[in-house]
């Protein structure tokens, strides 16, 4: 059965009969969900996956397309120190998807709902001429923990990246070739996002974001909002064997779709820091230090300026960054 025969409420039932009932005065079946006030802040933010520019739906399964929907919003939470609490979602179907792909979607999506305790509040279901997934998430910091901004790095401090860089780039590369199955392949339709690391992060981090568009691009975010350069050492940078053979340092820095978290931590901190990530198995990078100089400015440890290759950018092509500050 697809979607046209089904009834818009029925699918609406039929896809939340795939989550946990939502933890709210009022949740689904509303013209709005109802919250209970948090004890801390909360952190919005609103993420979109559309298909044949996030994912084609010929080499990801609806459970790879489900958890990607939402994993890209946890990794904004999880970049600002936030505990997942609720999400919405909207859903723009093609009329003839099918029902058991609705069936696939709900059941990646509240896998990984489950698995990071966040509750399905509300959302709405649309028709269109291809598949796209928007959610809004909020996450809660705890009491007296202040958010983790891009804008709070001052010179001095030291930069550091979790996991590797360039796999879900690679992943995209190998999909494009023709490949199916791959270590890459999976970081690239299913990224992790590192709630537990940004929990410990808000203790120490003076500003940091998750890396969504390519460390060389997200680096300059971060240095052009906290009005600072960067030192960086390429030859720090953690690659996978698999992505230092295939793609490169250069590669890597322009590789999207990571989802690691970029961080600034005062140089008074980064013992306590590295202690805490290594406890909870958290593999972390050192990679620079933040500089005084032209914001958004980028240079190795000679000082001489680095043109980087450009991120990922949707409404315009590729090329290089230039961060020499001219």
């Amino acid at each position: 059965m697809n979607t046209q025969a089904a009834g818009e409420f029925t699918l609406i039932n039929f896809f939340l009969s795939h989550f946990p009932r939502a933890r709210a005065p009022v949740g689904p079946g509303d013209d709005c969900a109802v919250l209970s006030p948090s004890k801390g802040a909360q952190c919005i933010t609103t993420d979109a996956i559309v298909e044949d520019v996030h994912f084609k739906r010929a080499w990801s399964s609806p459970e790879d397309i489900g958890h990607k929907a939402l994993a890209v919003n946890l990794s904004d939470l999880a970049s600002m120190g936030a505990v997942p609490r609720w999400f919405v979602c909207a859903l723009a179907l093609p009329r003839d998807f099918p029902r058991r792909d609705l069936a696939g979607l709900a059941r990646g999506m509240s896998a990984l709902a489950r698995e990071y305790a966040i509750t399905l509040v509300g959302g709405n279901f649309t028709s269109a001429r291809e598949l796209s997934i928007t959610l809004t998430a909020a996450g809660e910091l705890r009491q007296g923990i202040a958010p983790i901004t891009r804008a709070g790095g001052r010179p001095g401090d030291v930069l550091y990246v979790s996991g590797t860089l360039g796999d879900a780039r690679l992943g995209l590369q190998q999909l494009q070739a023709g490949l199916r199955r791959s270590a890459a392949i999976l970081r690239q339709k299913r990224p992790v996002p590192k709630v537990a690391l940004g929990r410990i992060a808000a203790r120490f981090a003076s500003a940091g974001l998750d890396l969504s568009d390519g460390l060389a691009q997200d680096l300059g975010h971060l240095c052009t909002a906290s009005r600072v350069s960067a030192e960086l050492e390429l030859e720090r940078l953690p690659l996978s064997r698999a992505v230092r053979a295939s793609l490169g340092v250069e590669g890597a820095l322009a590789g999207g779709e990571d989802y690691e978290l970029l961080l600034a931590v005062p140089p008074e901190r980064t013992s306590a820091f590295e202690r805490a990530c290594l406890r909870v198995e958290e593999p972390i990078t050192r990679i620079g230090r933040l500089t005084p100089g032209p914001p958004g400015h980028i240079h190795d440890a000679s000082g001489r300026s680095l043109r980087l290759p450009a991120g990922f950018d949707h409404f315009r092509g590729g090329g290089r960054i230039d961060r020499s500050g001219r």
